[in-house]
């Protein structure tokens, strides 16, 4: 009988790859792959973790955590990406660069297959790194087992993994700068406590702190737009004027990639 649920038909390609390198980033999508992959009978994957000032410290500590509580073979790399100036210039194909300097340095350490957590939603959006992962011949076992992002999610239930079924979206941190504005890690690291300054305020939820040509404005899903006040704006405004940073700070509801430009227009 043919393989039917998400978990026994990505079981099934990953059985189909072989021995594994994983690119984990610390998302509930590469995440929940190197459970799966480790709980296969004779799983012996490799993770890979980036170690940069546009991974938050956050997916760090969580990849560290797992890796320690479930015993995975973990090595984090300096793939490179911020002594990249293609990739400093922030331009529309950023994330080509980005992956295109991990892969490489993920090949270099191992002879083994890379696979990425790419799932079937990323493959209708623009995704620069799906070309460089064509380069590198990265494998993407959701994909071949046609397995989209809830089905993701709700794999990492199934697992009891729930920290990871429930946790939020959390793209590199360079998303937060609009395309064009320079990549540096001074702006990373100011997006970062911004952000974890919302976090700690608010709660839980899908949060973003954009920097923007016409300025900085934080983003917030419903939930958490509720719940800030002109108290959260004026810490906000307070830590960033701490940084060098002066002037309002726009509070708005949250918009998927909207500090990302193409074609001169803005991709809400």
């Amino acid at each position: 009988m043919a393989a039917s649920g998400p978990i026994e038909r990505l079981e099934a390609a990953l059985a189909g790859i072989g021995p594994l390198a994983l690119a984990v980033s610390g998302g509930v999508d590469s995440m929940t792959l190197a459970h799966v992959a480790h709980r296969r009978p004779g799983g012996d994957a490799l993770v890979f973790h980036a170690l940069s000032p546009a991974v938050p410290a956050e997916a760090t500590a969580r990849v560290r955590r797992h890796a320690e509580a479930w015993g995975w073979a973990l090595e984090t790399v300096n793939a490179g990406e911020m002594e990249d100036p293609r990739y400093l210039e922030n331009p529309a194909n950023r994330c080509f660069f980005c992956k295109s300097n991990l892969y490489a340095r993920i090949a270099g350490l191992t002879r083994r297959t890379i696979a990425s957590g790419a799932n079937t939603d990323d493959l209708g959006d623009y995704r620069p790194g799906l070309a460089a992962a064509r380069e590198r011949r990265v494998r993407h076992p959701y994909v071949e087992a046609g397995i989209g992002k809830a089905e993701v999610r709700a794999i990492a239930r199934d697992l009891g993994l729930d920290d990871l079924a429930e946790l939020p979206a959390a793209p590199c941190l360079s998303s937060r700068l609009e395309t064009g504005i320079a990549v540096t890690a001074e702006r990373l690291a100011l997006v970062e406590a911004a952000e974890a300054l919302l976090r700690a305020e608010l709660g839980p939820g899908t949060l973003r702190c954009r920097l923007r040509k016409a300025g900085i404005a934080v983003e917030l899903e419903p939930a958490l737009l509720e719940r800030a006040g002109a108290g959260t704006r004026a810490r906000i405004e307070a830590l960033l004027a701490a940084r060098g940073h002066s002037g309002p700070v726009a509070v708005e509801p949250y918009r998927m990639g909207s500090a990302f430009l193409r074609a001169g227009r803005e991709r809400a």
